[in-house]
């Protein structure tokens, strides 16, 4: 089979991660199958709902993580245009051939009209169709009132590539807008027609679609349209795991992860792996390996949960495994202004020895500043931490004038300051929890930092020398 797979968002507000998944399992699908297409289409027929600029904010998105498509509103393709708005007279042909078959009438009803007819389904506590309301002799259609589809209602079985087998009876069928008074069609028209025309072979989408399903299969029988492989995927939950994730719960704009930091091709790993595995116990994934193990028969049919502490884990991970070069390179917008004043060289002593405990690019500043200017003293990192507020400030200064005493005989490599902090130990009788945050403290006025010795030795003799005396003095005055 060709394979050709679809994203079809709407331009209704950023892209969060469950549209993204979804645009996800459709893109892996089609790099799979070698000849395979991922399209992107954008559904915006619904104007009311539209955010301007959320079609650029969809295309950068997808490109951002590497999710690219190979037709699109953007750049084109056979099957232009690939906006719905502007494919209404297509939309329009096909309605016609409804309303020719007498599978298609017009809704003469006011909303007011229809409110009562819901309430005297309440009443009667039946569940409300609207094919128990189909006018008798409705007008001919002219584009003023919406177009409903006149459903046949019958049984179905069909097959789910996620869900599997699936059944429903003829009660869940109805008479659905075709087209709306305003000239556009609904997602449950349009999405049909396209996929027809756009010769695609599998519909991905999420689950809040899957009761429609019914009424789809009667519009594509209908229509004499054979259907598209269809594969349902589970919600995302929020972090509790009891509900659908929602902004509240930090279904952030992708793009905000972008800017913050995180690799495309971490968010991609983490975002596969919402609701699919690959049935072992690996959690980091390069693109490839991505693709080459992808398949819709491992996607769970139970929602999966949205978990921003495994992304931190995944994205480390995928930063551990850059080489210096490329993480320095990605990382260009990251640091702390004055890092400007350095050479690439110092920097990128700094970045190695950081790389091990960066999570995201955004930390870089709060995790190198102390490299690159001399903070101001914090004595609450002393008076607070549990082991240094048992000495008194006397003992504590004590301890940094013989600190300053040991390293100003050191040549400062990392081997001669391992041995000199160790000779430290044996004279002072202290241990390393105390002597070496006090020593840390002192020099980065962070608390914490990367290997004791490794930090001195880039920071220098001078700037270390001069650190301890500073908050040796300090010491004095608090």
């Amino acid at each position: 089979m060709n394979v050709r797979t679809r994203f079809s968002p709407s331009p209704t507000g950023f892209l969060h991660v469950g549209g993204i998944r979804t645009a996800l399992f459709a893109w892996l699908l089609a790099r799979q199958s070698g000849e395979g297409r991922f399209i992107l289409r954008l559904e915006d027929t619904d104007k009311a709902r539209e955010v301007t600029g959320s079609d650029q904010h969809i295309f950068d998105s997808l490109k951002a993580l590497g999710l690219i498509y190979d037709e699109g509103p953007d750049i084109g393709g056979p099957f232009a245009p690939y906006r719905q708005s502007e494919r209404l007279d297509t939309y329009k042909k096909w309605a016609e051939k409804l309303v020719d078959q007498g599978r298609a009438y017009v809704d003469p009803y006011s909303p007011e009209e229809v409110q009562k007819f819901r309430e005297q389904a309440q009443i009667e506590k039946k569940p409300f169709l609207y094919r128990n309301h189909r006018p008798e002799n409705p007008p001919e259609w002219d584009g003023s009132k919406p177009l409903r589809f006149k459903s046949d209602p019958k049984a179905y079985k069909w097959h789910d590539e996620v869900m599997g087998d699936l059944s429903t009876g003829p009660e869940v069928i109805d008479d659905f807008i075709l087209i709306k008074s305003d000239g556009f069609p609904t997602y449950n028209f349009a999405h049909i027609i396209d996929d027809l025309l756009m010769e695609c072979t599998h519909v991905i989408r999420g689950q809040e679609f899957l009761a429609s399903v019914p009424n789809y299969l009667n519009l594509y029988e209908a229509l004499a349209i054979e259907k598209p492989l269809l594969a349902t995927v589970p919600h995302i939950l929020g972090p509790d795991g009891n509900k659908k994730l929602s902004k509240r719960d930090g279904a952030k704009d992708v793009m905000d992860y972008i800017r913050e930091g995180y690799l495309p091709e971490a968010l991609v790993n983490f975002i596969a792996s919402l609701g699919w595995n690959d049935g072992s116990e690996q959690e980091v994934f390069s693109i490839q390996e991505l693709i080459d193990k992808f398949s819709l028969r491992r996607v769970q049919k139970s929602g999966a949960k949205f978990d921003e502490k495994r992304l931190l884990w995944i994205n480390g991970t995928h930063i551990r495994n850059l080489t210096l070069d490329d993480i320095y390179t990605r990382c260009k917008g990251f640091w702390p202004a004055e890092a400007a004043d350095y050479d690439d060289t110092y920097r990128k002593k700094v970045l190695e020895l950081v790389q091990e405990r960066l999570k995201y690019f955004a930390e870089l500043p709060e995790l190198t500043s102390f490299f690159f200017k001399d903070l101001p003293v914090d004595m609450e990192l002393i008076n607070n931490d549990k082991q240094l507020k048992k000495f008194s400030h006397d003992e504590l200064k004590e301890l940094l004038e013989k600190t300053k005493t040991t390293l100003e005989q050191s040549d400062f490599s990392t081997a001669d300051l391992t041995k000199k902090l160790n000779l430290l130990l044996e004279t002072t009788g202290q241990k390393p929890r105390v002597l070496f945050s006090l020593i840390r403290i002192a020099t980065t006025q962070a608390p914490a930092s990367p290997g004791l010795a490794d930090t001195l030795v880039i920071l220098g003799k001078e700037t270390t020398l001069k650190r301890i005396n500073t908050t040796r003095v300090m010491l004095e005055t608090k």
